[in-house]
């Protein structure tokens, strides 16, 4: 059954009451040994192996140790899923949306702490969590400073009630929560990338490198990437263009020919977060195309089941979280959806 409840929102609860190609025939290496017409919108990643994690100065503890790691070759989308993409399957399918759906009060008290009292029912009501600009720099240890929770927010209302995606059909869909993101994925015949799927097809056929375009830090050369520019969360000064999110080919592609894999939206994989995953890969001398562990911990939120995100936002900044690196790991519960956060999709080479 799809869960409503939201992460962000049962922890305020805990809180507040108490406890530019379109053609990607020419991206990419294709597997020479199938005579397979190009999947829409995708592009192939050779089988290879890599170091997956960081000791980079931004790594953070779970992403240690970096270890080996071995996959087969698979398609990606070139893109996240876009607002046009994700609007003709609802269109298809008549599927709704998490945001679009009451939380259930039992899957709220599920999340939270013994003994908090229950919150009030117009909490309850559909909607998802959005970016807030505080009025002056703030502590960046509290990030519900940051986050309000809009009645009304979902896909197509990526604001709140009001709000609409008319022209932004090229930029990517978003408060999209984990099961959403699986079930767009399913219709079209392919799944959420593994995490270390990911990974690999973020570094772009580079080798431990800090950034998906090499070493070059985000304030050198030309504009790379949608992110934060100016004092998190008070000012962004947009020197790359964008307050929010992006067109999802507005910067240059990585070496696979794949587009945002750092920054504009963080984006769902596959695998169950842990912060102990790499640890025991590690154990490994090669870990063979891992899928991810069989269940999730989080020792901040013990109650709470995490999936992971990968790739950073455009509200993305090194004071407060640099998540666009492509060691970066971020972990969401599957049932919430936010203005960050997107996907794209796979499928294997059969």
């Amino acid at each position: 059954m799809k869960k409503s409840a939201i992460t962000i929102l049962t922890l305020l609860f805990a809180m507040l009451w108490g406890a530019q190609a379109q053609d990607t025939s020419c991206c990419g290496i294709f597997p020479s040994r199938f005579d397979t017409k190009v999947p829409k919108g995708m592009v192939w990643v050779p089988a290879g192996e890599f170091t997956m994690g960081s000791m980079g100065y931004y790594a953070r503890p779970d992403e240690l140790p970096t270890h080996r790691v071995k996959l087969d070759g698979f398609w990606i989308s070139q893109t996240p899923v876009t607002n046009d993409e994700f609007a003709r399957f609802i269109k298809a399918t008549g599927y709704v949306t998490t945001a679009e759906l009451a939380t259930k009060l039992e899957d709220i008290m599920a999340q939270l702490p013994p003994g908090t009292p229950e919150p009030p029912a117009e909490a309850l009501l559909p909607g998802s969590l959005v970016f807030k600009p505080t009025e002056r720099p703030v502590s960046l240890h509290n990030p519900y400073i940051w986050w309000e929770w809009k009645t009304g927010a979902d896909w197509h209302h990526p604001k709140g009630p009001g709000s609409s995606i008319e022209g932004l059909g090229d930029h990517p869909v978003v408060h999209v929560s984990w099961d959403d993101a699986q079930a767009y994925c399913k219709w079209t015949g392919g799944r959420l990338p593994t995490e270390a799927e990911w990974e690999y097809a973020a570094r772009g056929g580079l080798e431990e490198q800090p950034y998906v375009w090499g070493t070059e830090t985000v304030d050198e050369g030309a504009q790379k990437l949608n992110i934060w520019q100016g004092t998190f969360p008070a000012t962004n000064t947009e020197e790359d263009g964008f307050y929010f999110t992006s067109p999802v080919r507005q910067f240059e592609p990585n070496g696979y020919g794949l587009y945002d894999m750092a920054g504009n939206v963080w984006e769902w994989v596959g695998d169950f977060y842990r912060p102990d995953t790499y640890r025991k890969n590690a154990a490994n001398e090669v870990t063979l195309n891992p899928q991810g562990p069989i269940n999730s911990y989080d020792p901040m939120e013990p109650t709470v089941p995490k999936r992971v995100t990968r790739g950073g936002s455009f509200l993305c900044n090194d004071s407060y979280c640099s998540g666009y690196r492509p060691s970066a790991r971020m972990k969401t519960s599957a049932d919430t959806g936010l203005i960050h956060t997107g996907f794209r999709c796979v499928k294997p080479a059969e």
